[in-house]
């Protein structure tokens, strides 16, 4: 049997080194582009888009994420349709980040898919890995959030400027805090204010 390169352990989330000379051209690819995006017109927005769908994975129809943009690889994040970032997204993307559509993210969010051995040897040797990111659909990042690794959001779900989010959010509620943790549930509130508005058509 073969034995994995670099680039093969990271994709399937193993511990690995970052010296594969694959790796060095993927990361200097994602530098490039995003080089071109943050010095592009940020008013010629055919051009920024061309270079976003270029970079990325995927990038929704009607999205925008305003630059500057930085991120690890790019073709490991997938952005989803009618979404928006604003100033200062990172996307770690060492491993792979999916962002719904009709996501809102405030200026400075990090997405961080990173880890590293707890054990000072390994880690010493450089070895690392990452887990996966979802943000589910409509969920809404307040400037500043700090999203980490393995974490996913679900759908509807809001986080409040500053949070760190270690652990999974469910959908449909409010988070806040350093670790992020819930404090209200908005699909319920939602529901029951849709029971009690009432019709504009009536």
């Amino acid at each position: 049997m073969t034995e994995k390169s670099m680039r093969e352990r990271m994709l399937a989330g193993e511990l690995y080194i970052a010296d594969d000379p694959q790796l060095g051209a993927d990361d200097a690819r994602a530098q490039r582009l995003t080089f071109q995006i943050n010095t592009t017109d940020p008013t010629d927005a055919a051009a920024v888009r061309a270079l976003m769908t270029e970079l990325l994975g995927g990038y929704g129809e009607g999205s925008y994420i305003r630059p500057p943009l930085r991120c690890d690889y790019g073709y490991q994040t997938t952005f989803g349709a009618r979404s928006f970032a604003n100033w200062g997204l990172v996307c770690n993307d060492v491993a792979t980040i999916t962002i719904g559509d009709d996501v809102q993210m405030g200026p400075g969010v990090q997405l961080l898919t990173s880890t590293h051995p707890l054990e000072p040897g390994p880690r010493r040797d450089k070895w690392e890995a990452a887990k996966p990111i979802v943000i589910g659909d409509n969920v809404w990042l307040g400037g500043g959030v700090i999203v980490c690794p393995g974490v996913t959001i679900g759908a509807d779900t809001v986080v409040g400027a500053g949070s760190v989010v270690v652990r999974d959010l469910p959908a449909g509620v409010l988070a806040v805090g350093n670790p992020a943790r819930i404090v209200r549930q908005l699909v319920a509130d939602r529901d029951a204010q849709d029971r009690t508005d009432p019709d504009p058509h009536e």
